[in-house]
């Protein structure tokens, strides 16, 4: 009986096999990835959407799914997979310098690919035995990084980035504070409220909506010109929230803002925060991976070990692909406190090895493997591997930086951290004035120049960089290095070069 077909319920599919259907697909990939750091190919080709539709026709794969899909050839979709890489943004390009991600390590990419055939999820060690004692090591190891003190007592789970890593945060905070919440809701409990700097992620808003804590009670604390929360404000604003009947229960501090990369002193928020019996919670999606590194820690860090919890992103410094992220806390057996619900069709306790089980300690059923790409890298590049990335990254923002400083048409627009660089093109009539003291004819000219050089650089497919205003100054150029591997100081000369070329045609018109 097992020999026989089922002529039945026949099995509906290609007439190729996989491996037939993925091994051209694995050449286009790797057609792309020998080529993503060749400086002489576009960052990217620009389309509209009538355009990007109207290549995907041509290839015989509409880009929209109509009512009725039919099957279509294999050679057709391989046709549309290289419209795909021909019109994406290409990441990988030295010149990608826009967001805070960018080209990523092949031996992370394999392990993402593994991940991807071996298909499980991650939520009981029944179908992923292997990925949670891996899951864990991993978190172990970054537990380690923060410090001896917080690697102790911890635990921690991989997440959809660090919003998701934040929101984990403020919910164990308001667990701590508030137990009662899961089941009686926010009705008729305290009233709370948590303190962020002006310039920490949005995703801390986000969250105090999602939880219902709304976001009239969590407070934008004033920050200093680097970005960096002013400890005496969140003092202040304690005592204002207080007065006002309500409780505070949670801080959320930043390693490496968005904008400027600022990193909050994390000694004095840590004594405030033990004085007010507030949750500490740190923001390291962009700043934190300076851990890894001797060089820049002991500066940027001081006082790490004594917060509550922390988020990674590996996707970024430590370039992983999209997404590798993960949260810490130093007090075990919490999160499951605080999320878990006991399926019974799913953690059952006389199951084989039940108690390995990371599910139940999440908010979500579903868990993607995004453990194995990290776990590979760091036996790939050893400590020492991701310490010298962080380092080069570093030391390309101080390259640029200086470049800058040297040079009469750009100006620094907030002194250098460690990984942002901001600044400004100047016009040639405009290059005495201070952008962030200027006229508001003088603001208006400033933060028009930006986004036109971006956009003709973007057309013509030179360089992706990012620009905003910030604390009413005019926009400028955000830089980040997430790539370091692929950049180069050629590179920087050239970008800049480009900048004020584009800049000196482009000034004239306004």
């Amino acid at each position: 009986m097992a020999d026989q077909q089922d002529t039945k319920f026949p099995m509906v599919g290609w007439t190729v096999s996989g491996s037939d259907f993925l091994k051209p697909l694995t050449e286009i990939a790797f057609r792309y990835l020998d080529g993503g750091t060749d400086t002489t190919q576009p960052v990217v080709k620009i389309a509209t959407p009538a355009e990007l539709v109207a290549a995907f026709d041509k290839a015989g794969v509409s880009l929209q799914l109509a009512d009725e899909v039919r099957p279509t050839e294999s050679q057709k979709l391989l046709s549309a997979c290289q419209i795909i890489v021909d019109y994406s943004v290409h990441t990988a390009h030295p010149h990608f310098l826009n967001q805070l991600y960018g080209h990523c390590d092949p031996v992370s990419m394999g392990g993402d690919w593994l991940a991807a055939a071996l298909n499980t999820n991650v939520h009981t060690y029944e179908v992923a035995p292997v990925f949670i004692v891996m899951e864990r090591a991993v978190i172990d190891k970054f537990a380690r990084v923060i410090g001896p003190e917080f690697a102790k007592h911890h635990e921690g789970l991989f997440v959809p980035g660090c919003s998701i890593a934040n929101l984990y945060g403020m919910l164990l905070a308001r667990f701590r504070v508030d137990p009662d919440v899961r089941t009686r809701g926010m009705t008729g409990g305290p009233m709370l409220v948590a303190f962020v700097s002006d310039q920490a992620h949005y995703s801390y808003q986000k969250s105090a909506m999602v939880m219902g804590l709304g976001l009239n009670n969590i407070v934008a604390v004033k920050s200093d010109i680097m970005g960096a929360m002013l400890p005496e404000e969140l003092e202040a604003e304690v005592v204002k929230a207080r007065a006002a009947g309500k409780l505070p229960f949670f801080v959320g501090a930043t390693a490496g803002s968005t904008v400027t990369g600022a990193f909050d002193d994390f000694n004095k928020l840590a004594d405030i925060c033990a004085k007010e019996s507030m949750w500490l919670h740190v923001d390291g999606a962009w700043g934190g991976c300076a851990l890894l590194s001797s060089m820049h820690r002991v500066n940027l860090c001081a006082g790490i070990e004594r917060i509550d919890s922390f988020a990674f992103d590996a996707h970024k410094l430590m370039a992983m692909p999209v997404q590798c992220a993960g949260f810490l806390v130093k007090h075990p057996n919490m999160l499951k406190a605080c999320n878990g619900m006991n399926a019974t069709y799913l953690f059952q306790p006389d199951k084989l090895n039940s108690d390995q089980d990371l599910g139940d300690m999440t908010i979500q059923c579903g868990r993607r493997n995004d453990c194995l790409k990290l776990w590979m890298a760091w036996h790939a590049l050893g400590d020492s591997g991701f310490e010298e990335r962080v380092n080069r990254s570093a030391a390309l923002c101080q390259y640029w930086a200086q470049k800058v400083k040297d040079d009469p048409r750009f100006k620094m627009a907030v002194p250098l951290v460690l990984f942002n660089v901001c600044f400004w093109y100047l016009p040639a009539d405009l290059r005495s004035c201070d952008p962030s003291k200027c006229t508001p004819e003088e603001h208006a000219k400033l933060h028009k120049l930006a986004p036109l050089i971006k956009a003709r650089m973007q057309k013509e497919g030179l360089a992706m960089i990012g620009f905003q205003p910030l604390k009413g100054m005019p926009n400028f150029f955000r830089v980040v290095i997430p790539g370091a591997a692929v950049l180069s100081m050629q590179d920087v000369d050239f970008i800049l070069e480009t900048i004020a070329q584009i800049g000196k045609e482009i000034e004239s018109q306004l």
